[in-house]
């Protein structure tokens, strides 16, 4: 693929985990703002050439990086304008609730051995003592004076783990008009109750929310499974995908008329995958619960499979040990397979990959996705149409942290492709620089990039958000 040389311009330094970067336009504005969501919880947006507060929520997270050294992947998550936010005001917010700090899911980590079948079939038990936290989705209100206030609850989720909560979570499905939850699969690793296969588990999948129905609950219900919740809730749920490990968000390509869907899946050991998809045929979350209850399954072919956690992208989830008689070499096990041939033919296949390890010229060896959109504008010809991510991190010797910018594009006959790294201008100097995001305005012809100096939330106000230009 071609290489590609841009610029990064910046646009705001000093702020907090930026988790979040999109753009609307504010009721009685003319103007498209830059909004930046943090991980602690505050809401910026870029009026004026100046940063201009709109919402704080720092008092309604919970306590982040109380432990693991200040590393979290809680906070806020998401946030999402609704399609008519200049003429109602609405948009949705999902972040982790404070005062919910509970156990976790195991007492202790967790990997399988194939050897074991007792690893390969855990059961989330006593779910109200043994979780991490619970996350919520809600919908807040722009009001006429201009202050923001908070309208309904429309999920509450219980979560196993600290981790997999997924990053830019929330987004509208310009096809369909719903708010689109994208759920990772609970945390830990190697997802240990098998929580993103399983159809009543709301952990793992790609959720689309009838907003627009009225499903106003007073004190909607702590749940992890949809038969949990109220049929009202219920009713305004489908299903869009299973078999998420961890995923950040889902970004909309309009070609012919047609939306192409891209999602990010975040690895556990070895690979890092992009995938894509135009026709689905979502699941409602009442036909999932009927079956559950009369104990049938009626015909899935319509939903997106990721594999998970029998497939990690497009090879079986296999655990790595380094092998014994040579230590620059590694052994790997299939760590599931009777999961990996049950979801082989069922599974999608990424549109392309990047490894953890990989010598090839070119390439770079990866830490986690944080960020996958696509570009249409016509500032930098060479992506026009073409899929952009970004890696938290590259693996090299250098004592500084550098994270990555490459693209990729759909090939005609639906095969793995390969990407190409994007050269920038911009070499942070002596500062390290964690790639945490990606974002586009509306029409997706401007490029942003949120970047870190720590991986700690407690190492605060060291954010920079960067527009990628020629």
């Amino acid at each position: 693929m071609k290489k590609v040389k841009v610029s990064l311009r910046p646009i705001v330094n000093r702020i907090n985990l930026p988790t979040v970067l999109k753009t609307t336009i504010l009721p009685g504005d003319s103007i498209e703002r830059l909004f930046i969501a943090t991980q602690m919880g505050e809401i910026f947006y870029i009026g004026n050439g100046a940063i201009r507060n709109f919402l704080d929520i720092r008092h309604r997270i919970i306590k982040l990086g109380g432990s693991g050294g200040g590393y979290d992947e809680r906070g806020l998550l998401g946030l999402a304008f609704h399609p008519k936010f200049y003429y109602n005001g609405l948009f949705y917010l999902h972040y982790s609730l404070a005062g919910t700090q509970g156990p976790g899911g195991l007492s202790e980590g967790f990997q399988p051995n194939p050897c074991d079948p007792k690893t390969l079939n855990l059961r989330w038990i006593n779910r109200e003592a043994q979780f991490d936290h619970i996350d919520t989705v809600e919908e807040w209100i722009l009001q006429s004076n201009g202050q923001p206030q908070k309208r309904r609850t429309l999920l509450n989720i219980r979560r196993p783990f600290m981790n997999h909560n997924g990053i830019n979570s929330l987004n509208f499905s310009p096809e369909t008009g719903k708010l689109v939850l994208t759920t990772g699969d609970g945390g830990s690793g190697y997802d240990p109750f098998n929580l993103s296969q399983d159809n009543m588990e709301i952990a793992g999948k790609i959720i689309e929310i009838d907003v627009d129905k009225n499903t106003f609950i007073a004190s909607p219900p702590v749940v992890t499974r949809f038969n949990e919740l109220p049929a009202p809730l219920q009713e305004s749920l489908t299903v869009i995908a299973k078999g998420v490990r961890n995923i950040p968000g889902i970004s909309f390509q309009r070609v012919n008329n047609q939306f192409i869907k891209y999602v990010g899946f975040v690895g556990q050991d070895l690979i890092e995958s992009i995938f894509s998809f135009v026709r689905f045929k979502p699941l409602p979350v009442t036909q999932l619960v009927q079956d559950f209850l009369i104990k049938t399954v009626h015909d899935q072919e319509g939903i997106i499979n990721f594999g998970w956690r029998g497939w990690e992208g497009p090879f079986p989830t296999s655990i790595v040990r380094a092998c014994s008689n040579n230590p620059q070499l590694d052994e790997k096990t299939i760590a599931y397979f009777d999961e990996a041939v049950n979801t082989s033919v069922m599974r999608i296949q990424p549109i392309t990959s990047y490894y953890h390890k990989d010598q090839r010229p070119g390439k770079f060896e990866g830490t986690a996705l944080t960020g996958v959109q696509t570009y249409m504008g016509n500032g930098i010809p060479d992506l026009t149409g073409s899929i952009l991510f970004t890696d938290l991190a590259r693996k090299e010797e250098s004592q500084l942290v550098r994270g990555v910018l490459a693209y990729t594009r759909v090939r005609t006959d639906s095969k793995l492709n390969d990407y190409s790294v994007i050269q920038t201008d911009n070499h942070f100097g002596a500062q390290n620089a964690y790639y945490v995001g990606l974002g586009t305005n509306l029409d997706q012809t401007r490029v942003y990039l949120g970047s870190y100096s720590s991986m700690k939330v407690t190492d605060y106000h060291q954010g920079t958000v960067f527009e990628i230009v020629p």
